[in-house]
């Protein structure tokens, strides 16, 4: 862990900051359970209870969810170096508050659309302000694992409803039991996070007086979104990464319970694979994200995509059960040797004054994937077969790591 120089101030480091770093991982748990309940049921409610038959139609309610969240998540990034991070965390919990109920009583699709809205603004808003306080408790030595742990508690999260919410839908229906989850969630991801989550902006501006570095020249939204898209290559290489990350992730979410259904799965088939994905993704990311402190950043992002190809690839080639729950092992180990990696390797190469900026711009690019995989990933769909689909973002996945392995360069000193 850093201390100040003179003895006093602030400390940075895990087991310094382990109670408020604890409380987060409980809050962004609930976060990751507000996406869960929709993962194995909501392409299914669009064809049995709503009659939607055009694959592009189906996954609509990702695009209004991906680009919303993308813009939630820049604006995060910005405005909590203004007002802070924990006002940020509330008012993701209050749009997050009418989504399960919307879910639970939506009399047309187009009313899924819409709470898809609210839940992009509280993922955007929540899983954001989320990422950026651990980044500020953790310190630089151990982001990697602060990562490995963030992600394995939302996504481990996700994992248990998406099971549950499918075995609730079995036994119930798909509405409105299945979304009752999502209402306690929400409630209690906002009592946490109004009472007992502390700010955490001075930890960050702590580490840059300790840093010796000068201020960045950086100082502007204007100016950090280029450096962070485009102008600085690594970044680019992870924006690019996570983009096509969440396009694959698009087409899991929106196109393989309907790939499950025409093999014959049974709701809960559905709802186990469903949730192994995200369990094996959250789970090794308590092993990937602090071996990526170890190993370095680029070999775990150009492994993690091939390995996720291999498993979309492999998704498609039998009916069998057997082999999908085998790809989605494997698809969510390949996950979790990119997503904590991508974002501990942003958090290095931005300086910490417009670091909690570059998470956002970087988050931007990571989320818009849902939307252009929804749309893509549909219209091939409708065009071509579902498992067109699948092997065309397989190929993009693999050619997104050989751009990683091209241009990411470990960053300079700040």
């Amino acid at each position: 862990m850093t201390r100040a120089r003179e003895g006093t101030g602030p400390v940075l480091g895990l087991r310094a900051n382990l109670p408020q770093f604890a409380l987060l991982l409980v809050i962004n748990a609930f976060v990751g359970a507000m996406v869960g309940m929709e993962r194995s049921i909501l392409p299914l409610m669009a064809e049995s209870q709503f009659g939607i038959t055009y694959h592009s139609a189906v996954v609509a309610f990702l695009i209004s969810f991906g680009v919303v969240k993308a813009f939630c998540n820049l604006a995060t990034g910005s405005l909590s170096e203004e007002i802070g991070r924990k006002k940020l965390l509330v008012a993701g919990w209050l749009f997050g508050l009418p989504v399960p109920l919307m879910l639970m009583w939506a009399p047309s699709w187009g009313w899924v659309i819409a709470a898809n809205l609210f839940l992009g603004a509280n993922q955007g808003l929540c899983w954001s302000a989320a990422v950026i306080m651990k980044i500020d408790l953790a310190g630089p030595r151990r982001r990697g694992l602060a990562m490995g742990l963030n992600e394995f508690s939302g996504y481990l999260a996700v994992a248990a409803v998406a099971y549950a919410s499918a075995a609730i839908a079995s036994a119930y229906g798909l509405q409105p039991y299945p979304f009752l989850l999502g209402c306690v969630c929400a409630v209690a991801g906002l009592l946490l996070s109004y009472f007992f989550v502390k700010e955490t902006l001075g930890l960050a501006r702590h580490e840059a007086a300790l840093s010796g570095v000068l201020r960045s020249p950086l100082r502007t939204i204007e100016q950090i979104f280029p450096q962070v898209s485009w102008k600085d290559r690594s970044l680019f290489s992870c924006c690019q990464a996570g983009f096509v990350n969440n396009l694959n992730d698009a087409l899991v979410w929106g196109l393989f319970p309907l790939l499950f259904a025409s093999f014959g799965y049974s709701l809960e088939q559905i709802g186990l694979v469903a949730g192994i994905y995200p369990a094996a993704w959250g789970v090794t990311q308590l092993v990937t994200g602090p071996l990526s402190d170890r190993v370095g950043r680029k070999p775990m992002i150009v492994l993690g995509m091939a390995v996720q190809a291999g498993a979309l690839w492999l998704a498609v080639l039998t009916a069998d059960l057997r082999t999908e729950i085998a790809a989605a092992v494997l698809l969510g180990i390949g996950t979790a040797m990119v997503y904590p990696t991508l974002l501990a390797a942003v958090g290095d190469g931005a300086h910490p004054d417009w670091r909690a900026t570059a998470v956002g711009v970087y988050r931007f690019w990571r989320d818009l994937g849902y939307a252009a995989g929804a749309v893509l990933a549909g219209f091939v769909a409708d065009m071509a077969g579902i498992h067109a689909s699948v092997i065309i973002v397989a190929a993009m996945t693999f050619l997104s790591g050989m751009i990683v392995a091209g241009l990411f360069r470990r960053p300079a000193a700040l």
